[in-house]
């Protein structure tokens, strides 16, 4: 199915749903949720995502599970999507939050079969097989680390998303802790209570996270570089290629 709304075809009784859907760069879904569970792939393009418990960038050759019922925003960098919705009876996975997940060739092969099934597909037949067969692989689907927390803090969420909107990996925890009326022990304490990382973890994610939705628009490695405050390009590519196996040129314009 194609370009159709949800709402549309939701009543179905299927486990699974495949919608692709085409949206134009810069597109935000403000926030929303599903009764379904969803899987979503960008067969081209990056996306931006955003929940009460962080943020997510999911490049190409990944795609991210969110669970039925969670409330989410999406922002489109040029992105084809290929989107499974899934009864909660039949969901392969049990995270409670979201989760960007790798998309092995067989699984995007299988993600693109499945938009061209009718709603209403043959359950015992090829259609079925296929269907199951991508919920099989999306179970041992690996998690990749393109997520960094949000604080349930109000006073902390606040810097928090300044800095995932203006990041700077040379940002200063004692600068951070005096803006919070904090001493520098007690906001370090008090920073991994509520992320669950420390400061300086969750200063080198959100970087990495700001990197990729640059990278994918087109910005220069060396621009991308310098502009999070790396000393050289080389020391940014170290970083990246370090988190993610993959050079940052690998992500360009993708």
């Amino acid at each position: 199915m194609r370009n159709i709304p949800l709402h549309t075809v939701d009543a179905v009784d299927r486990p699974v749903l495949a919608i692709a859907t085409d949206y134009p760069a810069g597109t935000l879904l403000d926030t929303h949720s599903h009764r379904r569970a969803q899987f979503l792939y960008g067969a081209t393009g990056t996306m931006e995502v955003g929940t009460g418990d962080g943020a997510w960038v999911v490049p190409p050759s990944s795609g991210v599970w969110i669970p039925a019922g969670k409330p989410h925003r999406v922002r489109m960098v040029g992105v084809s999507t290929r989107s499974l919705y899934i009864e909660p009876r039949a969901v392969p996975r049990q995270a409670r939050q979201c989760e960007v997940l790798q998309v092995s060739p067989l699984l995007r092969q299988l993600l693109l079969d499945s938009a061209d099934l009718p709603a209403e597909y043959e359950q015992r037949g090829r259609d079925g097989a296929l269907v199951q067969l991508v919920l099989h692989e999306l179970e041992r689907a690996p998690v990749l680390p393109l997520f960094a927390p949000m604080p349930q803090d109000p006073a902390l969420a606040a810097l928090c998303a300044g800095f995932l909107h203006q990041p700077d990996v040379h940002a200063s925890p004692a600068h951070w802790a005096r803006q919070l009326h904090k001493s520098e022990r007690n906001f370090t304490r008090f920073f991994r209570l509520q992320t669950g990382m420390s400061f300086g973890a969750w200063r080198q994610q959100a970087c990495l996270l700001a990197a990729l939705s640059r990278l994918s628009r087109g910005d220069a490695v060396t621009t991308v570089a310098l502009d999070l405050g790396y000393e050289s390009p080389g020391a940014f590519s170290t970083m990246f290629r370090k988190r993610l196996g993959r050079p940052p040129s690998e992500f360009l314009g993708a």
